[in-house]
Protein backbone atom coordinates (compact mmCIF):
# COMPACT_ATOMS: atom_id res chain seq x y z
CA UNK A 1 0.00 0.00 0.00
CA UNK A 2 1.69 3.53 -1.06
CA UNK A 3 2.01 5.97 1.22
CA UNK A 4 -0.77 8.67 -0.29
CA UNK A 5 -3.49 5.17 0.56
CA UNK A 6 -2.35 4.46 3.90
CA UNK A 7 -2.77 8.13 4.95
CA UNK A 8 -6.28 8.34 3.26
CA UNK A 9 -7.36 4.77 4.96
CA UNK A 10 -6.37 6.12 8.45
CA UNK A 11 -8.33 9.12 7.67
CA UNK A 12 -11.54 6.98 6.78
CA UNK A 13 -11.15 5.38 9.92
CA UNK A 14 -10.49 7.56 12.44
CA UNK A 15 -13.74 9.56 10.99
CA UNK A 16 -16.02 5.86 11.65
CA UNK A 17 -14.49 5.56 15.12
CA UNK A 18 -16.74 8.68 15.94
CA UNK A 19 -20.00 7.92 13.97
CA UNK A 20 -21.96 5.12 15.54
CA UNK A 21 -23.66 3.17 12.94
CA UNK A 22 -25.78 -0.36 12.58
CA UNK A 23 -26.33 -2.79 9.13
CA UNK A 24 -29.44 -4.69 8.29
CA UNK A 25 -28.57 -6.81 5.26
CA UNK A 26 -30.79 -9.23 3.13
CA UNK A 27 -34.07 -8.26 4.60
CA UNK A 28 -36.51 -10.23 2.66
CA UNK A 29 -38.74 -7.45 1.43
CA UNK A 30 -38.60 -5.13 -1.47
CA UNK A 31 -35.85 -2.23 -1.46
CA UNK A 32 -39.15 0.24 -2.76
CA UNK A 33 -41.37 -0.97 0.16
CA UNK A 34 -38.26 -0.73 3.42
CA UNK A 35 -38.26 3.16 1.60
CA UNK A 36 -41.15 4.12 2.39
CA UNK A 37 -40.54 3.51 5.82
CA UNK A 38 -37.03 4.72 6.04
CA UNK A 39 -38.67 8.12 4.72
CA UNK A 40 -40.64 8.61 7.40
CA UNK A 41 -38.05 8.81 10.25
CA UNK A 42 -35.15 10.57 7.97
CA UNK A 43 -33.15 13.19 9.96
CA UNK A 44 -36.04 12.74 13.31
CA UNK A 45 -34.68 12.73 16.80
CA UNK A 46 -34.33 9.09 17.89
CA UNK A 47 -36.72 8.11 20.31
CA UNK A 48 -39.77 10.30 18.25
CA UNK A 49 -38.46 7.95 15.68
CA UNK A 50 -39.06 5.00 17.52
CA UNK A 51 -42.72 6.76 18.51
CA UNK A 52 -43.53 6.63 14.80
CA UNK A 53 -42.15 3.20 14.18
CA UNK A 54 -44.34 2.09 16.87
CA UNK A 55 -47.22 2.82 15.90
CA UNK A 56 -46.83 2.43 12.07
CA UNK A 57 -48.89 -0.45 10.41
CA UNK A 58 -46.00 -1.40 8.32
CA UNK A 59 -44.23 -4.78 8.41
CA UNK A 60 -41.15 -3.06 7.62
CA UNK A 61 -41.14 -0.84 10.49
CA UNK A 62 -40.84 -3.37 12.88
CA UNK A 63 -37.07 -4.37 11.33
CA UNK A 64 -36.21 -0.75 11.16
CA UNK A 65 -37.19 -0.57 14.80
CA UNK A 66 -35.08 -2.65 15.70
CA UNK A 67 -32.07 -1.50 13.89
CA UNK A 68 -32.28 1.91 15.70
CA UNK A 69 -32.77 -0.01 18.84
CA UNK A 70 -29.30 -1.58 18.02
CA UNK A 71 -27.99 1.62 16.51
CA UNK A 72 -28.38 3.29 19.76
CA UNK A 73 -26.68 0.52 21.98
CA UNK A 74 -23.69 0.90 19.57
CA UNK A 75 -23.47 4.49 20.52
CA UNK A 76 -24.25 4.33 24.05
CA UNK A 77 -21.56 1.19 24.19
CA UNK A 78 -18.83 3.58 22.42
CA UNK A 79 -19.67 6.42 24.21
CA UNK A 80 -19.98 5.11 27.74
CA UNK A 81 -23.28 6.56 28.84
CA UNK A 82 -26.92 6.41 28.11
CA UNK A 83 -28.55 8.09 25.33
CA UNK A 84 -30.78 11.46 26.53
CA UNK A 85 -33.98 12.93 24.92
CA UNK A 86 -33.34 15.27 22.33
CA UNK A 87 -29.76 14.33 22.05
CA UNK A 88 -29.54 11.98 19.38
CA UNK A 89 -30.65 11.88 15.36
CA UNK A 90 -30.81 9.59 12.87
CA UNK A 91 -28.13 11.13 10.66
CA UNK A 92 -28.15 9.34 7.52
CA UNK A 93 -30.32 5.87 6.74
CA UNK A 94 -30.24 4.41 3.35
CA UNK A 95 -31.54 1.26 1.72
CA UNK A 96 -29.66 -0.70 -1.08
CA UNK A 97 -31.22 -3.19 -3.09
CA UNK A 98 -29.56 -6.94 -1.80
CA UNK A 99 -29.69 -9.88 -3.84
CA UNK A 100 -32.72 -11.30 -5.73
CA UNK A 101 -34.07 -14.98 -6.25
CA UNK A 102 -35.21 -15.69 -9.28
CA UNK A 103 -38.28 -17.72 -9.39
CA UNK A 104 -40.52 -19.43 -12.47
CA UNK A 105 -44.35 -18.97 -12.19
CA UNK A 106 -46.65 -21.28 -14.09
CA UNK A 107 -48.12 -19.61 -17.12
CA UNK A 108 -50.71 -20.17 -20.25
CA UNK A 109 -49.34 -22.51 -23.18
CA UNK A 110 -46.66 -24.16 -21.04
CA UNK A 111 -44.67 -20.89 -20.53
CA UNK A 112 -43.17 -19.12 -17.83
CA UNK A 113 -43.00 -16.13 -16.45
CA UNK A 114 -39.77 -14.56 -13.90
CA UNK A 115 -40.92 -13.85 -10.40
CA UNK A 116 -38.19 -11.39 -8.69
CA UNK A 117 -38.22 -11.89 -4.83
CA UNK A 118 -36.22 -8.78 -4.10
CA UNK A 119 -34.12 -8.28 -0.70
CA UNK A 120 -32.72 -5.42 0.25
CA UNK A 121 -29.83 -3.50 2.85
CA UNK A 122 -30.56 -0.89 5.36
CA UNK A 123 -27.24 1.38 7.11
CA UNK A 124 -28.72 3.63 9.88
CA UNK A 125 -25.54 6.32 11.51
CA UNK A 126 -26.58 7.81 14.91
CA UNK A 127 -25.24 11.13 15.81
CA UNK A 128 -25.25 13.81 18.23
CA UNK A 129 -27.19 16.91 17.66
CA UNK A 130 -24.20 18.67 19.69
CA UNK A 131 -21.63 17.80 17.73
CA UNK A 132 -23.11 18.54 13.66
CA UNK A 133 -23.63 22.62 16.02
CA UNK A 134 -19.56 22.32 16.66
CA UNK A 135 -18.66 21.57 13.33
Amino acid sequence: MSARKRISAEKRKEARKEVSLAILKNVPTSPRKMRYVVDLVRGMEVFKALGVLKFSNKDAALKVEKLLLSAISNWEQKNERKAETGELYIKTISVDGGSMLKRLRPAPQGRGHRIRKRSNHVTLVVDTLNSEKNN
